[in-house]
Parts: structure tokens; sequence; C-alpha cells
């Protein structure tokens, strides 16, 4: 079974409204933003994080960096980094490299989402492929997910200004 699979299924047992669209082969955030035509604050991106409580999956918005930093200070791990290549190929192996989806469950990894993501109506992500990307409400989205929501996100504007 293909992640989206996996993903509309997930969705459907969880009797979630949900939306999703194809596009234009996209392989960042941002052009998955453009194929979508939507404000890349509004698109999803999810990053895997290891640390030494094992994997995680942390969520921001495509035009966002992540604060490792602050990421490994909310999460009470100084030795948090970013998962490698090799390690997303064998935690996702029938997913496109920086496609996961923000579902943790389906992977057993805990979830953390930027504020900027939680404060939003809507989220919209990668489904597995840099082809389908799933629309949902926030609010089904916290309720199915049950995140941890924590700031550590900064635009690279918000970067020039610290």
């Amino acid at each position: 079974m293909t992640t989206l699979e996996r993903c509309l299924e997930f969705l459907d047992r969880s009797r979630i409204w949900y939306a999703h669209t194809r596009h234009s082969l996209a392989f960042t955030a941002f052009e998955v933003a453009v194929a979508e035509h939507l404000s890349p604050h509004k698109l999803a991106k999810t990053v895997v994080y290891a640390g030494t409580q094992g994997y995680g999956l942390a969520v921001l918005p495509a035009d966002s960096l992540i604060d490792m930093e602050t990421l490994g200070g909310f999460l009470n791990d100084p030795a948090i980094r970013l998962a490698s290549e090799q390690e997303l190929g064998q935690l996702f192996p029938e997913c496109e490299l920086g496609a996961m989806p923000p579902l943790g469950a389906l992977f057993h990894l805990p979830v953390i989402v930027d504020t900027s993501i939680a404060e939003q109506e809507f989220i919209a992500f990668n489904a597995g492929t840099h082809l389908d990307v799933i629309h949902m409400s926030y609010g089904d989205y916290a309720r199915i997910v049950d995140p941890a929501v924590g700031k550590f996100a900064f635009t690279a504007v918000e970067q020039t200004t610290i």
C-alpha cells in the first residue's frame, strides 16, 4: 500500500472531511505551494528530526525555517538534529523523499506543530508523493494527530531582525 493510500484510508477511517488534489511535479515545499495556488505560509511541510528520544515529525509553514535549538529546548533534547536522507529512506520506504505527510500515527512517530500552523483554519500537506496534497481543517488534523504545539519556526525576514 502506498503512503498516499495509507493517508486516505486513515482519514476515511477517522471520518475526516478532506480534499485530495494532484498537481504538476514539485519537489520543494515552495514549489508545491505554487503548484497548488496557495500562499507558502498556508502549506505545511514536514521535517523529520532525530534525537536521544528517537525520531519525530516537526510541521511548519513552507515559507519558514526550523530553529533546531529552539525545537530541542521544547523537546528537552539538546542533541536534536535533522534526520539524514538514509534515515528518511528507512523510516518512510514507500514515501518519496521529502514528501512525508505529517500524520505521525501512520509511522508511530510523535508530531510537533509550529504555532503558526496551529493558528490556521486549514492545513495542506504532501501525501507521500511530489504530486499529491491533502487539504483539511486544522481542527480535524489536531483531533486525529494530537500534536504538541510550540514556536520553533521562523521566516527569513524574522531571521534578519533577530
